[in-house]
């Protein structure tokens, strides 16, 4: 399992890779400024019991 996942900045469409906590399992959920643009973006993670990771991102 990788230790980094990416989203899509809602405001200027960058792709920007972030660190994950893969000691956390389950829904994680913080607010994470673009380092393109400065807009904070609101991240939604989940990592399931086989360490597959989904990522979704709004503007906040």
């Amino acid at each position: 399992m990788t230790n980094e996942t990416s989203y899509l900045c809602g405001n200027c469409g960058e792709e920007i890779v972030v660190p994950l906590d893969i000691s956390l399992r389950g829904a994680q959920e913080y607010v994470e400024d673009c380092p393109v643009c400065c807009h904070p973006n609101l991240l939604h993670i989940e990592i399931d019991s086989d360490g597959q990771v989904s990522v979704g991102s709004e503007l906040e």
